[in-house]
């Protein structure tokens, strides 16, 4: 008897963004489920506005607990934004038999972030067949349109022995 093959968690990711997508309220509820599986991003607060693999489109709301001391949004509410933006338009992409962690951050600053925020993460999907590192790219934009930051994330790739 053949078992179906084991879709890939950016499949899953893809299968319930899907589903959820058109309905009233569809976009939240799949941000807070994101949140239950990864649990440090959800403290945030992001909300997934647009996904499919390579490409994804995060609305951060600027509330009290993610201000700093100046009365911004702080710097690694920023970073946890774009790496949360590369990971899922990343990992949507990959086949079932690759996983990824984050190996590095690189991050600029280039304008105090107030106000709503929409980071956009872009990533190529690589063919992987071996251990890697694949960079992926996230740019964060208040609502005037400006960028506020940008961010470079290293992942570590690697196929996982069947």
């Amino acid at each position: 008897m053949n078992n179906p093959p084991q879709k890939s968690i950016g499949e899953k990711v893809l299968s319930l963004w899907q589903r959820l997508k058109p309905l009233p309220g569809g976009t939240w509820i799949f941000s807070r489920l994101l949140g239950r599986v990864v649990p440090y991003t959800a403290t945030i607060g992001a909300n997934v506005l647009e996904l499919r693999p390579g490409f994804t489109r995060v609305e951060l709301r600027d509330h009290k607990r993610i201000r700093n001391h100046v009365n911004s949004i702080h710097a690694i509410a920023l970073a946890n934004l774009g790496e949360m933006a590369s990971g899922i338009a990343l990992l949507s992409g990959l086949p079932a038999d690759v996983r990824g962690i984050v190996t590095n951050i690189n991050i600029e600053y280039l304008k105090k972030a107030r106000g709503t925020l929409i980071a956009e993460g872009r990533a190529d999907i690589p063919v992987v067949m071996d251990d890697m590192t694949h960079q992926v790219y996230t740019e964060i934009k208040d609502v005037e349109g400006d960028l506020v930051a940008q961010i470079t994330v290293d992942w570590q790739l690697g196929v996982i022995a069947k």
